[in-house]
């Protein structure tokens, strides 16, 4: 895949240094860390090594990637890797697609306690699915569960959501069968949706009276328990939106899902358009919208277009995938066996992954043959040799 034309890279690196100057004292150190890490990332900044074929002697550059969880560049390879390690651990069952999404007024909490209320997204929802999975008037078995947040919205508004893919069924308690759930329907979304909405509750009253909870500017207010009882109130009536798709058709079809899902960031540099006078400009969906009238193009002021792409810096050591149920970490591997045995399914072989890139065998894009690494640089400096002309770049992007 050729290199986009514009990169959020591009968009720091000519306008960054004034948004910075012009917001400073107002930006996070994490925030600064990933414009940094963005803007840097595969160039002679960050070093790297110059590669040759043996067979044709084609020579390429190639700079080292920064590996920020928040680089449009860097999650497409970091996507590939995951998805290797994930691809024997799917079951041969049909797959269900969960989405779990706050109200905008809590959402407007989240925006001030992210680090709080995403991880209390993260518990609920899943506590919310297991519960309803082991009762026997809806699955009665145990459940795995992938849970992926996101933070924004197409237009890269912010909007905390989790999606969740889960397997058409679990163990029964007795650990003997396999349960499956009806043909085409996983669990009741207005059943998930109402205990979702009595849980997290539950749980955000008790983390402000735990003291655990910030309110700044116009929500500072909330800080005292009636205002915040108060605020909550309508919430408790409202209804809060859990989403099932379609089982997805296949294995192959989950794998394809989550390599778009697990490490997209809040946008890639595919949906860039331009950068110029007017502003940035580049594609959305609008999900309120059916049919192919739903994609469109938004232009947003560059430094309103720099903020909102840093609002979806996630804190410090959070976590964004996570495994729940029978795939919690530490008995995922004995779970994952026991459902094959009740399935009567074989274990994969141990077999290279189409969907991994092994970079300790680069190919020629002339030739084929194998590619030598012939020189390493370190950070800042200049190599001695130099590319083949024409130099053909490439590049893996998030969706």
């Amino acid at each position: 895949m050729s290199r986009s034309a514009l990169e959020v890279a591009d968009i720091f690196r000519s306008h960054g240094p004034a948004w910075r100057k012009a917001h400073a004292g107002h930006v996070s150190l994490d925030q600064l860390k990933v414009m940094s890490a963005i803007e840097r990332c595969r160039t002679a900044a960050l070093g790297g090594h110059v590669a040759r074929c043996a067979d044709c002697a084609y020579t390429t550059i190639a700079y080292n990637s920064c590996r920020n969880r928040h680089c449009p560049k860097c999650q497409g390879a970091a996507a590939k890797e995951w998805l290797a390690d994930r691809e024997a651990d799917l079951l041969p069952v049909p797959y269900y697609h969960v989405v779990f999404t706050l109200p905008v007024a809590i959402a407007d909490i989240a925006y001030q306690n992210k680090a709080a209320l995403y991880d209390l997204l993260f518990k609920v929802s899943a506590e919310t699915m297991l519960t309803i999975a082991a009762d026997p008037k809806h699955l009665g078995a145990r459940i795995g569960i992938t849970s992926v947040l996101h933070s924004w919205g197409s237009a890269l508004t912010h909007h905390p959501h989790v999606h969740m893919i889960v397997p058409g069924g679990g163990i029964a308690p007795d650990g003997q069968r396999w349960v499956s759930c009806r043909p085409g329907f996983f669990l009741s979304v207005r059943v998930l949706s109402r205990l979702f909405r009595r849980l997290f509750l539950e749980k955000l009253v008790a983390a402000h009276q735990a003291g655990r909870l910030s309110f700044f500017g116009d929500h500072a207010y909330l800080a005292e328990a009636q205002s915040f009882a108060a605020y909550l109130a309508p919430l408790r009536k409202a209804e809060w939106v859990v989403y099932a798709k379609r089982p997805f058709g296949g294995p192959q079809a989950v794998l394809a899902y989550l390599s778009r899902y697990t490490h997209r960031v809040a946008i890639a540099n595919s949906r860039l358009i331009a950068c110029d006078q007017q502003g940035v400009t580049f594609k959305w969906k609008d999900y309120r919208v059916e049919g192919r009238n739903r994609y469109k193009r938004m232009t947003l002021a560059t430094d309103e277009f720099i903020r909102r792409f840093l609002i979806h810096v996630l804190p410090k050591g959070l976590h964004r995938i996570r495994h729940y149920g029978l795939f919690a970490k530490g008995a995922c591997a004995a779970n994952i066996a026991r459902a094959r045995e009740l399935l009567a399914a074989a274990t994969p072989e141990a077999e290279p992954s189409t969907a991994a890139i092994d970079p300790g065998k680069p190919t020629c894009p002339c030739c084929g043959g194998h590619m030598i690494i012939i020189e390493v640089f370190e950070a800042g400096c200049t190599p001695r040799h130099r590319p083949t002309a024409p130099t053909n770049r490439f590049r893996i992007d998030t969706s």
